[in-house]
């Protein structure tokens, strides 16, 4: 029997380090860690970076196989979550509070909103008839989905204009095509519409009233009260991120170099990039979207505490639930995972 040979040990000692270096090396472009993300409405340009990270290769950069999953609105993807069928959602930084709010833990870990960016439109036959939000009542109103943040948003519109939340129908239109759908067809008499929708309906239907803007500081604080709303986030359970810390950080990463690849180039190469199942077969229409909103993506993914805390405010105002609970703020978000290297 022929005897084994052994290695010298410096040679053995060496084998052991190159396999201990290995086993802690970030995993290549291929090695694809899985992570299943629900987004509260693909087709909304305030959930694009979510996508363009995709296009970008930024998810196979950082070692991951992302499955993005499309949803009519944010509170169908936080079902989604809760339900196990995802892992991650791209959704509404107001859904975290509102989650502890009911003793469940959920965190928000990169910020990509500063404002939440929809418009309350009214339909052309209800134009003339519905001048305010106060008007609203006894109207039917559109919000993306029943329990979403636009809900949230028409409740706190509707309490601080003095309107029962009886008095108004609220019905569910999504949030791109059937929103504007809704609105030509009459089914509603004001509805919630975000970009690229909201260009190609006004383009259509040019005399429509707006009753409420949120896509800049001074329309925020006319609905809301305050000069900011965070709103578009990436989040998870606690028990998620406390089990792939590691792998948060990478779809952290994934979605800053996403933003900051957003303010290098121009609206023109930003609609490039994007599907065009997505963006629509009108490219210059989609540019022009782009143009009235581009301002309010974050350039650093980071949630602003004064931020969190003005989100909080409003829902104490609205939400008797987020107002009876003691919240511990500080839980429902961090930035730790965007500045981690």
């Amino acid at each position: 029997m022929e005897k084994v040979r052994r290695l010298p040990p410096i040679v053995m000692l060496m084998a052991v380090l190159v396999a201990a270096v290995a086993s802690c090396r970030k995993p290549d472009a291929g090695s694809g860690i899985r992570v299943r993300l629900a987004i509260g409405g693909q087709t909304q340009m305030v959930y694009l970076p979510t996508t363009l990270a995709d296009v970008l290769g930024f998810y196979k950069a950082e070692g991951l196989d992302v499955e993005l999953q499309d949803f009519e609105g944010g509170a169908k993807a936080l079902q989604a979550l809760i339900g196990g069928s995802a892992d991650v959602v791209s959704g509404f930084y107001d859904h975290t509070i509102q989650m502890a709010a009911e003793g469940r833990k959920f965190t928000a870990f990169v910020t990509m909103l500063r404002y939440p960016g929809l418009v309350l439109v009214t339909s052309p036959q209800a134009t003339a008839r519905v001048t305010t939000i106060a008007a609203l009542k006894g109207g039917v109103a559109g919000v993306t989905a029943p329990g979403s943040s636009s809900q949230l948003f028409l409740t706190v519109l509707l309490n601080r204009n003095g309107v029962p939340l009886q008095s108004v129908s609220v019905t569910g239109i999504g949030g791109a095509a059937t929103a504007v759908a809704a609105l030509e067809r009459g089914r509603v008499d004001a509805g919630w519409v975000s970009e690229p929708a909201l260009t190609l309906f006004r383009r259509r239907n040019p005399d429509v009233r707006v009753l409420a803007d949120l896509r800049d500081g001074q329309g925020t604080h006319d609905a809301f009260g305050t000069d900011t709303y965070p709103s578009a986030v990436l989040y998870s359970s606690g028990e998620w991120l406390a089990a792939h810390r590691e792998t948060a950080a990478r779809l952290a990463r994934a979605i800053v170099k996403t933003l900051q690849w957003m303010q290098a180039h121009s609206e023109a190469e930003i609609a490039e990039k994007t599907p065009p199942a997505l963006r629509g077969d009108d490219l210059a229409l989609y540019v022009e979207s782009l143009k009235s909103l581009r301002h309010i993506f974050s350039t650093d993914g980071l949630m602003p505490p004064d931020g969190a805390a003005a989100v909080h405010a409003v829902l104490t105002a609205s939400n008797p639930k987020v107002k009876a609970a003691s919240i511990r703020l500080s839980e429902t978000y961090t930035n730790e995972l965007v500045t981690s290297r």
